[in-house]
């Protein structure tokens, strides 16, 4: 019961993250693209403080969920159930070291103006963007592919609850 709760729980967690990094990417990003570079940046800033803490929360969530599930389980559930959270890890670490180091430079773009690579930097925010937005998929996948398949069914842990 226990594995089943856990199994539950990543489900959840790593489904909501992807498709919130999935909304983002195919609605927020191309609408980034069409407006105004002021209106950008000033929504892009805020936006970013607002999902800052819900975002890290749902990385994490995915990611230790995932892994537990790895931890009590054996066989080829627990590979790709630690498939699943090194890839939400991943999208964290995508996060954090790409995405989130060119927020705070938005940030100040929005106060201040726009250096003439702007353009570049942002492309660059995009391509980390569209990066952690396939690890949460791909993790999401491996998850949903573990509950769905027949032949090794994940609750038959090595640890019975």
């Amino acid at each position: 019961m226990r594995v089943r709760m856990v199994q539950g729980l990543a489900l959840l967690s790593t489904g909501t993250l992807a498709g919130a990094f999935g909304y983002g990417a195919a609605n927020l990003v191309p609408t980034f693209d069409v407006v105004p570079l002021d209106m950008r940046l000033s929504f892009h800033a805020r936006l970013m403080e607002m999902n800052g803490i819900t975002m890290q929360g749902a990385m994490a969530l995915s990611a230790l969920s995932a892994l537990t599930l790895a931890a009590l389980t054996r066989g080829s559930t627990r590979w790709l159930a630690g498939g699943a959270g090194l890839l939400a890890v991943a999208s964290f670490l995508i996060t954090r070291l790409g995405n989130v180091p060119i927020n705070g430079r938005i940030k100040e773009w929005a106060v201040t103006s726009a250096p003439a690579d702007h353009a570049e930097i942002l492309n660059r925010w995009e391509a980390f963007n569209y990066a952690r937005t396939a690890a949460a998929f791909a993790a999401f996948a491996l998850l949903i592919f573990l509950t769905l398949r027949r032949d090794e069914p994940a609750r038959h842990p090595a640890v019975e609850p």
